[in-house]
């Protein structure tokens, strides 16, 4: 049972790697959705950042390349942080396929983006098991990025589940791709909002009692927030 999965739809084929799953866009050459399970353990991870990005060798030809983004003005944007994968040299190396890249604004992807996923990373560090989903949001009426099928997406977004005996709660996060100077906790939401937005159904593998109670609500007090540069 995936928890972190979002509903997957009929037919449709969920890309697993060492780390992190993904379902594929092919229309727009990046991932619908990259979801994957966060420990403490994982955080301290001490494996060497890679330098380069790879095509996914499971997705032959259907990922965006070194091309696309040559002199085009964005970052090659993690979903599933590089920071969250180095806990294993294969599953470091596996975050710099292109299927787990979006399109993102420097000032965005070095700026609100890394310290939503830094604030994520610490949450992890108390001890809790995060369940994540992250991913942009895709429409066909998005801009091209070098006039290429890769679309460059005015947002993105992360849900968060914590599941255990001692502790029940999930967050979501909507983020427009643009610089950003407001504390990450300022675009959170609840999953059912966010499910609105982006048409995808977070957390499905849950009884549908708690499924529901759960994405209902936004508890901002439930989640510890530590001072971030």
């Amino acid at each position: 049972m995936h928890l972190e999965w979002p509903e997957v739809p009929q037919g449709a084929h969920v890309v697993q790697h060492t780390g992190f799953s993904l379902l594929f866009d092919s229309a727009h050459r990046q991932a619908r959705w990259v979801a994957y399970v966060l420990t403490a353990d994982k955080t301290r991870g001490t494996e060497p950042r890679a330098s380069r990005f790879y095509p996914d060798p499971h997705l032959p030809g259907l990922t965006a390349t070194d091309a696309h983004y040559r002199r085009s003005g964005y970052d090659r944007g993690h979903l599933a942080p590089a920071a969250d994968m180095g806990w294993s040299a294969k599953s470091l190396r596996e975050s710099f396929y292109y299927s787990n890249i979006s399109p993102q604004l420097p000032a965005f992807n070095r700026g609100i983006w890394k310290k939503l996923e830094t604030l994520v990373r610490t949450w992890a560090q108390t001890g809790q098991v995060l369940y994540i989903t992250t991913g942009p949001v895709l429409s066909d009426t998005l801009p091209q990025l070098n006039a290429s099928d890769v679309r460059i997406p005015a947002y993105f977004f992360k849900a968060i589940l914590v599941y255990s005996d001692s502790q029940q709660q999930c967050i979501g996060f909507i983020m427009r791709n643009e610089k950003s100077s407001e504390s990450p906790l300022a675009f959170a939401v609840s999953i059912d909002s966010l499910e609105r937005f982006t048409g995808l159904n977070f957390f499905a593998a849950l009884p549908d009692e708690k499924e529901e109670h759960l994405e209902r609500n936004l508890c901002l007090s439930c989640w510890k927030v530590p001072s971030l540069r």
